[in-house]
């Protein structure tokens, strides 16, 4: 029996493989708020269920937070990790979405088909594309394709406080020759991509507090400190004008990108005015002297996420705050250390402070950033794979965002990741109306087939 039997179970299933991704987008798994705790739960157990009923040995780990889903199976070849998250990020504001984000529906879109639900790129639609062609592979050959460990998280979008623990306690059963991630997209939203660079993340919040309470701006305007102009002044000096980041030690462990990497991203040939363009923006921020790939996918940053302070309400009311919030995010490469521009921040913005006001800070998560070596032979059989399906060169590129667990596969099971995803820019993951195209969820099941055929 031959892959081509394997494809065309695939192609023949798609409806039955439709109906599971919708019985499972149909939970409501939010991680980040307690009201859903069962219902994340209950997202574990279905996928516990349906792993079972492909042959593994399945289970739902409790954690302090929400359950992890491991499952062993298959035999020979390489031992492979496959790794997705099946939490969802909240829907808010639901006033936005044009149907309820859990009843999910085939829609048509700009390019087709298109499965309109929450989680239905990020993670649900995407971690399915893996079991939905091991499950052609069962049927066609009666076993799995090798051995095989499946890893779902029910926390990765709320920072993953449950993860490394977890980790350290069942690194014997996780520990395998190669961990796949399916949790990225196509680059410029058409060709196949292998992710090998990622940015790690630091997140900070900060309160400047001036008076004991708020005050009339009559009264007081003028002589009382105003903490809204005291943390706007800070946030404003995180930039000089060419655009880098001027707290002192920031650039430690930032190196320079290769050539030969510089000269693959410029091939790319990367429209930066269509990608500002389709989200109404037309002239590149930033480093002045860096390219806009470079800016994305290999250069730090220090984003301001919110800003809050005095009446934001209705209306008009004239108080002068006691205090003011901004939460602040960094994107780290290369070898910055997060613990060290945390403390590098703190002091920097300690040092902005006048006597009259204090500052307190609050961190969000810190995970280093990760880059990917591409020496294990999966890779180049990866490649090959995806131009077999997809009918265009598949490229080595950086991502901006975080996935913080291929960096946690090296640093705690020594063990390489291959990131090869199939979401679009338009996904819109983490906004309303997120969608997945079923092109996308159709021939991403067919590439891990086809990469599964030449590592097996």
């Amino acid at each position: 029996m031959s892959l081509d039997a394997v494809l065309k179970r695939i192609d023949d299933e798609i409806p039955a493989a439709l109906d599971r991704l919708f019985d499972l987008l149909r939970i409501p798994s939010i991680s980040t708020d307690p009201a859903f705790k069962a219902d994340c739960a209950r997202a574990a157990d279905w996928l516990v269920d349906d792993l079972r009923s492909l042959g593994f040995a399945a289970a739902a780990h409790a954690t302090p937070g929400h359950p992890m889903v491991v499952a062993q199976g298959g035999e020979g070849g390489p031992h492979l990790l496959f790794y997705g998250h099946y939490d969802v990020q909240p829907v808010d504001p639901l006033s936005l979405w044009d149907r309820d984000p859990f009843d999910p529906e085939l829609q048509d879109g700009a390019r087709g088909k298109v499965i309109r639900a929450r989680g239905a790129s990020d993670d649900k639609g995407q971690l399915m594309t893996f079991l939905e062609a091991l499950r052609a592979w069962k049927a066609v050959h009666g076993t799995l394709p090798c051995r095989l460990t499946i890893f779902l998280e029910g926390e990765e979008e709320s920072g993953s406080p449950s993860l490394i623990p977890f980790m350290r306690e069942h690194a014997d059963a996780l520990r395998s020759d190669l961990a796949l991630i399916c949790d990225t997209g196509l680059f410029q939203d058409t060709a196949p991509a292998i992710v090998t660079m990622l940015r790690g993340l630091l997140g900070e919040e900060i309160v400047i507090r001036a008076a004991s309470k708020d005050l009339h701006s009559g009264m007081f305007g003028g002589l009382a400190r105003n903490p809204i102009h005291v943390l706007s002044k800070i946030l404003a000096d995180m930039h000089d004008e060419t655009g880098r980041i001027t707290i002192p030690g920031f650039y430690d462990g930032v190196s320079e990108l290769p050539e030969a990497i510089r000269a693959q991203w410029q091939n790319l040939a990367f429209d930066h005015a269509k990608f500002l363009g389709d989200v109404g923006l037309s002239i590149p921020a930033g480093e002045e002297d860096r390219t806009p790939l470079e800016m994305i996918w290999s250069r730090p940053t220090a984003e301001v996420n919110g800003v809050t302070g005095g009446y934001t309400g209705d209306g008009f009311k004239t108080v002068l705050p006691g205090e003011a919030r901004a939460k602040v995010s960094f994107r780290l490469v290369g070898q910055q250390d997060p613990q060290a521009i945390r403390e590098a921040f703190r002091d920097w913005v300690r040092a902005r402070v006048p006597a009259d006001c204090e500052v307190t800070f609050e961190g969000h998560g810190a995970s280093p950033a990760g880059t990917m070596g591409i020496d294990h032979p999966a890779f180049e059989a990866a490649r090959a794979a995806l131009v077999a399906e997809w009918g265009r060169p598949a490229s080595y590129v950086g991502c901006g965002g975080s996935i913080p667990i291929a960096g946690y596969f090296k640093t705690e099971l020594g063990m390489d990741a291959m990131l090869l995803g199939f979401g679009r820019d338009d996904d819109q993951i983490h906004s309303p109306n997120e969608k997945y195209d079923l092109e996308c969820f159709h021939k991403g099941i067919r590439s891990w087939a086809r990469l599964l055929a030449r590592l097996a």
